[in-house]
């Protein structure tokens, strides 16, 4: 009995979603499998294809494998079947080339829906239905991107893969827009806004931030996440509310979607990213030597570092400096006296009880009035967003009057600045004018740590006390063993509380 004739499938849709509807791959197996059965043929193996490959068949991992099996088994010639010619190949170049590379491995060509005849005729038909197919690829490109350019223009998202944080839902008039991703979008908020307020102090900080958080998607098998993820994330302009498209001349402008932190905050961050970078706080910051790389040494500026000796019958913990050079290179500071130092400097840092309740009271007044002014604020944004808008169609005006393609592109950043600076301005106009929490709400553990910073870093834990470092003092602590003392310069809100200036103040006598 002669052997059934071995054929080979192959079906194609352009993109993942096409698997799920009706002319899905399934479908396309289906049809192919009741054709090679009417026709007596024996189907070896089927071949998928959830890729367009822009034309290119060798961009197709399916085909691809199809013609490797063919090379695999050379010396067997196999029915290749299509369910219609436009999932062969819709580019007449490339067409062409699968045809020959087809004939060159005595593959005999079968459609559901053409009929390849080896013809002056046949031949002709199967050029014009690959032109047709490939006029109706690019056309249809050319729908789709003139229907994106108008979603982004409109202020929508079309980007197939959203950032990390923003996730699409269906919207009203249809199409999908952008909301938040919790609770990752929160983590991106916190981060942003960390960095923008100075909380994190460089990227490396708003990078170990995000590795702590266990929510937030990882890139690497070991918990950590790319430097340049950080970078991404700190200059997204769809975190701000914003939207563009500069590949199709689209220029920033405000989104349908709701930003993760203000553009206000945006912009502060960026500003923060053009200026020089700082040294991040340390990783390795530990209980045993919290102060490490937070003090410097008196005679050579280096920051001094921690350590352990071992003596004949326990380890010793000590404070160093440990710069080439120094005259105080290698003399240790044990670690009980030198934490003692410390925290009888924070001590120091305690007000008095009395002057501590009034300039607490100074600044509820102060909240107080600045509540009252927000009403006032809030209008002045509105009318600066109105000014802006008038100052845009100047530029316009003086725009079309250009044709020198230099001054064009100054007009184009000029008004795209300012485009930004007015979407800033309604934001803040649109802001709620009265807080929802009270003085006491937003402020008690600022006013606890200002209170008593000491008791902040004996029981705060580790954030805490890198909190501790950063906001009790404007300058690094300096260590000067000749004296023993610990020399730094308080911030200004603790030389406030301190009030010694006051009790020297007098009113001046009449004359």
């Amino acid at each position: 009995m002669d052997r059934p004739q071995e054929a080979l499938i192959y079906c194609r849709v352009s993109g993942k979603k096409q698997t799920k509807d009706g002319s899905g791959l399934d479908s396309q197996e289906y049809r192919c499998r009741q054709y090679a059965e009417a026709k007596g043929y024996s189907v070896e193996a089927v071949f998928p294809d959830d890729v367009s490959g822009g034309g290119d068949f060798m961009n197709r991992p399916g085909m691809v494998a199809l013609l490797a099996y063919m090379d695999a088994r050379a010396g067997e010639r196999f029915v290749v079947i299509f369910d219609d010619l436009k999932r062969y190949a819709r580019d007449v170049e490339f067409h062409l080339k699968l045809r020959r590379e087809m004939l060159a491995r005595g593959a005999i060509r079968e459609c559901l829906n053409f009929n390849f005849e080896d013809t002056p005729e046949g031949k002709f038909n199967e050029i014009i239905s690959a032109a047709a197919g490939e006029l109706e690829r690019l056309q249809m490109g050319r729908q789709n991107k003139q229907k994106a350019m108008a979603r982004v223009e409109q202020g929508y998202a079309v980007r197939s893969v959203p950032p990390v944080g923003l996730k699409y839902v269906p919207a009203k008039g249809g199409g999908k827009v952008l909301v938040h991703d919790e609770p990752v979008a929160s983590i991106i908020r916190e981060a942003l806004e960390g960095f923008a307020s100075g909380r994190f102090q460089s990227q490396s900080e708003v990078k170990r931030f995000l590795e702590s958080q266990s929510d937030f998607p990882k890139d690497l098998s070991d918990g950590s996440i790319r430097q340049q993820k950080v970078k991404r994330l700190l200059t997204q302009i769809y975190y701000a509310g914003y939207i563009a498209m500069p590949s199709w001349g689209i220029s920033i402008r405000d989104a349908k979607h709701e930003g993760i932190v203000s553009k206000e905050t945006f912009h502060r961050i960026q500003e923060r990213l053009k200026e020089r970078p700082v040294m991040p706080a340390r990783k390795d910051m530990s209980v045993d030597f919290p102060l490490r790389g937070a003090v410097t040494c008196a005679s050579c500026g280096y920051s001094l570092t921690g350590g352990w000796s071992k003596g004949k019958n326990q380890r010793y913990a000590y404070y160093f400096c440990h710069h080439k050079g120094c005259p105080e290179r290698g003399k240790t500071i044990p670690v009980a006296k030198f934490h003692d130092l410390f925290e009888e400097l924070l001590r120091s840092l305690q007000p008095s009880r009395p002057y501590f309740e009034l300039v607490k009271a100074m600044f509820i007044k102060a909240w107080d009035a600045q509540t009252k002014r927000l009403d006032e604020t809030v209008e002045a944004y509105a009318v600066k967003a109105r000014a802006l808008e008038t100052e845009i169609g100047k530029v316009v005006d003086r725009m079309i009057e250009v044709t020198n393609p230099r001054a064009l592109k100054a007009f184009e950043d000029r008004i795209e600045a300012l485009e930004r600076e007015k979407l800033t301005a309604i934001e803040n106009a649109s802001k709620k004018p009265a807080s929802a929490h009270s003085f006491e709400e937003m402020f008690e553990h600022a006013m606890q740590f200002l209170a008593n910073p000491y008791e902040c870093w004996k029981i705060g834990g580790q954030t805490a006390q890198k909190l501790v470092l950063r906001l009790a003092f404007c300058e690094p602590i300096t260590y000067a063993r000749d004296t023993g003392c610990l020399n730094t310069k308080k911030s200004n809100v603790f030389r406030l509380l301190e009030g010694n200036n006051m009790s020297r103040r007098k009113m001046v006598p009449p004359e």
